[in-house]
Protein backbone atom coordinates (compact mmCIF):
# COMPACT_ATOMS: atom_id res chain seq x y z
CA UNK A 1 0.00 0.00 0.00
CA UNK A 2 1.59 3.26 -1.00
CA UNK A 3 2.69 6.00 2.03
CA UNK A 4 4.02 8.53 2.94
CA UNK A 5 6.25 8.67 5.19
CA UNK A 6 6.00 11.68 7.55
CA UNK A 7 8.59 13.04 10.40
CA UNK A 8 7.10 15.64 13.08
CA UNK A 9 10.49 17.94 13.18
CA UNK A 10 8.95 21.07 14.38
CA UNK A 11 9.24 21.02 18.49
CA UNK A 12 10.91 23.39 20.28
CA UNK A 13 13.60 20.66 22.56
CA UNK A 14 12.71 23.02 25.55
CA UNK A 15 13.36 19.71 28.15
CA UNK A 16 16.60 18.59 26.05
CA UNK A 17 18.25 21.86 25.30
CA UNK A 18 19.37 21.12 22.13
CA UNK A 19 18.22 19.85 19.25
CA UNK A 20 17.72 16.49 19.86
CA UNK A 21 17.43 14.71 16.28
CA UNK A 22 21.16 15.63 15.63
CA UNK A 23 22.20 13.39 18.48
CA UNK A 24 24.15 10.50 17.29
CA UNK A 25 23.19 6.72 18.22
CA UNK A 26 25.04 4.35 16.94
CA UNK A 27 27.42 6.45 14.78
CA UNK A 28 24.46 8.38 13.12
CA UNK A 29 21.99 11.35 14.00
CA UNK A 30 18.51 10.36 15.52
CA UNK A 31 17.14 11.94 12.66
CA UNK A 32 18.68 9.81 9.92
CA UNK A 33 17.95 6.65 11.81
CA UNK A 34 14.70 7.50 11.18
CA UNK A 35 14.94 8.81 7.79
CA UNK A 36 16.29 5.89 6.88
CA UNK A 37 13.94 3.43 8.45
CA UNK A 38 10.74 5.24 6.62
CA UNK A 39 13.02 4.81 3.08
CA UNK A 40 12.20 0.99 4.05
CA UNK A 41 9.08 1.68 3.43
CA UNK A 42 8.13 4.66 1.37
CA UNK A 43 9.95 6.40 -1.37
CA UNK A 44 7.95 9.00 -0.32
CA UNK A 45 9.48 11.17 2.92
CA UNK A 46 8.26 14.40 4.41
CA UNK A 47 9.96 16.16 7.03
CA UNK A 48 7.39 18.76 8.71
CA UNK A 49 9.78 21.90 10.57
CA UNK A 50 8.80 25.50 11.91
CA UNK A 51 8.64 28.19 9.79
CA UNK A 52 12.39 29.31 9.44
CA UNK A 53 13.30 27.12 11.64
CA UNK A 54 15.26 24.14 10.00
CA UNK A 55 18.64 23.09 10.92
CA UNK A 56 18.25 19.39 9.99
CA UNK A 57 21.57 17.94 6.96
CA UNK A 58 19.45 17.44 3.51
CA UNK A 59 19.33 13.64 2.60
CA UNK A 60 18.78 12.87 -0.75
CA UNK A 61 15.27 10.93 -0.74
CA UNK A 62 13.21 13.48 1.97
CA UNK A 63 11.65 17.09 1.46
CA UNK A 64 11.48 19.58 3.82
CA UNK A 65 7.94 21.18 4.67
CA UNK A 66 7.09 23.90 7.22
CA UNK A 67 4.11 23.85 8.96
CA UNK A 68 1.90 26.85 7.88
CA UNK A 69 0.31 26.44 11.50
CA UNK A 70 2.48 28.06 14.09
CA UNK A 71 2.92 26.80 17.40
CA UNK A 72 -0.13 24.30 16.96
CA UNK A 73 1.61 21.08 18.21
CA UNK A 74 1.67 17.86 16.42
CA UNK A 75 -1.60 18.09 15.01
CA UNK A 76 -0.55 21.32 12.87
CA UNK A 77 2.61 19.08 11.81
CA UNK A 78 0.23 16.13 10.73
CA UNK A 79 -2.06 18.68 8.65
CA UNK A 80 1.34 20.43 6.89
CA UNK A 81 2.52 16.16 5.80
CA UNK A 82 -1.00 15.20 4.82
CA UNK A 83 -1.46 18.05 2.86
CA UNK A 84 1.91 17.75 0.94
CA UNK A 85 1.96 14.04 0.84
CA UNK A 86 2.21 12.50 -2.53
CA UNK A 87 0.29 9.65 -1.08
CA UNK A 88 -3.49 8.94 0.33
CA UNK A 89 -2.10 7.51 3.22
CA UNK A 90 0.10 9.51 5.69
CA UNK A 91 2.84 7.10 8.39
CA UNK A 92 3.36 9.76 11.21
CA UNK A 93 6.36 9.67 13.61
CA UNK A 94 8.22 11.91 15.93
CA UNK A 95 11.40 12.90 15.08
CA UNK A 96 13.05 11.89 18.33
CA UNK A 97 12.11 7.83 18.53
CA UNK A 98 15.14 6.52 17.56
CA UNK A 99 14.04 2.58 17.50
CA UNK A 100 11.80 2.56 15.12
CA UNK A 101 10.07 -1.19 14.46
CA UNK A 102 9.65 -1.53 10.45
CA UNK A 103 7.82 -4.48 10.98
CA UNK A 104 5.45 -2.79 13.31
CA UNK A 105 4.99 0.32 10.94
CA UNK A 106 4.36 -1.82 8.02
CA UNK A 107 1.80 -3.97 10.19
CA UNK A 108 -0.33 -0.25 10.50
CA UNK A 109 0.09 0.21 6.49
CA UNK A 110 -1.43 -2.95 6.36
CA UNK A 111 -4.42 -2.28 8.84
CA UNK A 112 -5.77 0.84 7.22
CA UNK A 113 -7.96 -0.71 4.65
CA UNK A 114 -11.26 1.19 5.19
CA UNK A 115 -10.09 3.39 8.24
CA UNK A 116 -8.79 7.07 8.66
CA UNK A 117 -7.18 6.31 10.99
CA UNK A 118 -4.83 3.70 12.64
CA UNK A 119 -2.93 4.31 15.88
CA UNK A 120 -1.38 2.28 18.38
CA UNK A 121 -3.03 2.25 22.13
CA UNK A 122 -1.32 0.74 24.70
CA UNK A 123 -2.02 0.18 28.94
CA UNK A 124 -3.83 3.49 30.48
CA UNK A 125 -5.49 4.27 27.11
CA UNK A 126 -2.42 5.30 25.96
CA UNK A 127 -2.14 6.94 22.29
CA UNK A 128 0.53 6.95 20.53
CA UNK A 129 -0.66 10.00 17.92
CA UNK A 130 3.05 10.24 16.39
CA UNK A 131 3.29 6.82 15.50
CA UNK A 132 0.42 6.25 13.72
CA UNK A 133 -1.44 6.14 9.94
CA UNK A 134 -3.70 9.06 8.76
CA UNK A 135 -4.95 9.61 5.54
CA UNK A 136 -6.09 12.83 3.66
CA UNK A 137 -9.46 11.97 4.73
CA UNK A 138 -8.83 13.38 7.84
CA UNK A 139 -8.01 16.84 6.56
CA UNK A 140 -10.51 18.60 6.49
CA UNK A 141 -11.57 17.57 10.17
CA UNK A 142 -7.77 18.50 11.66
CA UNK A 143 -8.04 21.99 10.11
CA UNK A 144 -11.09 22.75 11.57
CA UNK A 145 -9.55 21.80 14.48
CA UNK A 146 -6.47 23.73 14.13
CA UNK A 147 -8.61 26.94 12.96
CA UNK A 148 -10.59 26.68 16.02
CA UNK A 149 -7.58 26.77 18.57
CA UNK A 150 -8.27 22.64 19.31
CA UNK A 151 -5.10 20.61 19.20
CA UNK A 152 -6.37 17.24 20.98
CA UNK A 153 -6.12 14.02 18.73
CA UNK A 154 -8.57 12.26 20.62
CA UNK A 155 -11.59 14.48 20.17
CA UNK A 156 -10.83 13.69 16.50
CA UNK A 157 -10.69 10.30 16.39
CA UNK A 158 -14.39 9.64 17.65
CA UNK A 159 -15.34 11.60 14.67
CA UNK A 160 -12.84 9.07 12.17
CA UNK A 161 -13.52 5.72 11.22
CA UNK A 162 -10.06 5.02 13.65
CA UNK A 163 -8.90 1.57 14.27
CA UNK A 164 -7.19 1.22 17.34
CA UNK A 165 -4.11 -1.45 17.55
CA UNK A 166 -3.90 -2.43 21.41
CA UNK A 167 -0.15 -3.07 22.88
CA UNK A 168 -0.63 -7.15 22.83
CA UNK A 169 -0.94 -6.70 18.77
CA UNK A 170 2.41 -4.38 18.91
CA UNK A 171 4.39 -6.68 20.96
CA UNK A 172 3.97 -9.44 18.33
CA UNK A 173 6.35 -6.87 16.10
CA UNK A 174 8.27 -5.04 18.44
CA UNK A 175 8.13 -7.45 22.42
CA UNK A 176 10.04 -4.54 24.27
CA UNK A 177 8.15 -1.79 22.35
CA UNK A 178 11.01 0.13 21.94
CA UNK A 179 9.64 1.30 18.76
CA UNK A 180 7.53 4.05 21.17
CA UNK A 181 10.94 5.30 22.98
CA UNK A 182 11.57 9.07 22.98
CA UNK A 183 13.73 11.11 23.85
CA UNK A 184 12.84 14.35 25.56
CA UNK A 185 15.32 14.73 28.78
CA UNK A 186 19.63 14.08 28.24
CA UNK A 187 18.79 10.92 30.61
CA UNK A 188 16.90 9.19 27.87
CA UNK A 189 19.40 9.78 25.38
CA UNK A 190 21.65 7.78 28.18
CA UNK A 191 19.07 5.12 28.24
CA UNK A 192 19.04 5.36 23.82
CA UNK A 193 22.42 4.88 24.10
CA UNK A 194 22.31 1.39 26.72
CA UNK A 195 19.54 0.07 24.80
CA UNK A 196 21.63 0.37 21.53
CA UNK A 197 25.14 -0.86 23.05
CA UNK A 198 23.16 -3.80 24.02
CA UNK A 199 21.39 -4.22 21.15
CA UNK A 200 17.89 -4.99 22.55
CA UNK A 201 15.89 -3.65 19.86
Amino acid sequence: MNTTGIILAGGKNLRYGRNKALEKIGGITIFERIANKLHIITDDIVVVTAKNSNVLPPLPFVRFVEDEYFEKGPLGGIYAGLQTAKYDIGLVVATDMPFLSVPLLKYLISSADNYDVVIPRLKNNMLESVHAVYRKTCLSLIKEQLENGRLQIRPILCKLNTRYIDEGECRRYDPELNTFFNINRPSDFDRAQKIESQGTL
